[in-house]
């Protein structure tokens, strides 16, 4: 069943882009409404109460060090897990689809109002707040590329899996727009820097739901971008495709759109679209010219549980 909802899907990459505009608005319109519905028939204790309410579920011990100059983690948190799906590329420039698990979580203090969370951001860790400025530590999983799984990537070889560490500062000029700026450096599968660069403006629609969309913007260095879309002598030989040196440089535009449903201080669920199109030597590659496509959209679905966490 799967496998027939990913052809179908497939086919839309093929679309007009407003068809496939059309399609998104649908996917995360529907549930929204009947979010909507809920809220409205749920008394304003049940979505309105803080999180900071819940009772600690672990009680860690103290650090055995801390560092200077650092703000200390003793005290309450409030750690949010859960899971969802995602129908996105097979791999990035592709235009087939597939459906894929991914993780959700994510620390704040309990001292700290639940603050604004795009798809987009990385696991991420503020250790500094002052007003509506945030910033702090930041990480990414990025997974390795195989190419047996794919006709397209035939003769291209594998990426490995690769791990981008770097840091985010994120601003709130007003209540209801956040800017947010992240930049990793990968290590394994890539030894490139990759920046995002991404807006949001957010509009409560109801009591607990809560509507979100922004441009994004990404630059890649030419180690980021060359391992996925460059094509040496050897590949074009086994793959059929052209030499191609990819270079860094912008790497992708696009926009994004989300809702979220609070259902009480413990649960909260999500959907979400993102489009971007590929920009640059990205775009050009003979991979997404002659067997891709630079536009990509992802959809999401998702659900989380909070629970409060004490270090003495």
């Amino acid at each position: 069943m799967v496998r027939g909802v990913a052809r179908s899907f497939s086919r839309i990459g093929r679309r007009s882009y407003r068809s496939v505009l059309g399609l998104i608005c649908a996917l995360v319109l529907v549930p929204a409404g009947a979010m909507a519905q809920q809220v409205a028939k749920a008394p304003p204790s049940a979505s309105s109460a803080s999180a900071s309410t819940l009772q600690p579920v672990f009680t860690l011990p103290p650090p055995p060090f801390t560092i200077p100059g650092l703000p200390s983690i003793e005290g309450d948190w409030i750690v949010s897990v859960g899971a969802g799906a995602e129908y996105k590329p097979d791999f990035e420039g592709s235009r087939r689809y597939m459906v894929s698990p991914i993780p959700v979580i994510s620390i704040r203090r309990a001292s700290s109002p639940e603050r604004f969370r795009s798809p987009l951001d990385s696991a991420s860790f503020s250790l500094f707040d002052y007003g509506g400025f945030h910033a702090g530590p930041v990480a990414k999983f990025v997974a390795a590329r195989n190419a047996n799984n794919f006709a397209e990537l035939a003769g291209l070889g594998n990426v490995n899996a690769a791990l981008e560490i770097g840091g985010f500062v994120e601003y709130f000029p007003i209540d209801w727009f956040r800017t947010r700026v992240e930049v990793r450096q990968g290590f394994f599968g890539h030894g490139g820097v990759t920046a995002n660069f991404s807006a949001d403006a957010i509009v409560p629609l109801s009591q607990g739901l809560i509507f979100s969309a922004g441009p994004r913007f990404t630059l890649e260095s030419t180690g980021a971008t060359a391992p996925y879309f460059s094509i040496t002598p050897q590949q074009a030989a086994l793959s059929g495709l052209p030499v191609f040196n990819a270079r860094g440089g912008a790497h992708s535009a696009g926009a994004g759109a989300q809702l979220r449903y609070r259902i009480n201080p413990q649960w909260e669920v999500h959907s979400y679209v993102e489009y971007q199109r590929l920009l640059g030597d990205a775009a050009a590659s003979p991979l997404v010219q002659l067997r891709g496509s630079p536009n990509q959209v992802t959809v999401g679905l998702g659900a989380s549980y909070s629970f409060d966490v004490r270090v003495k």
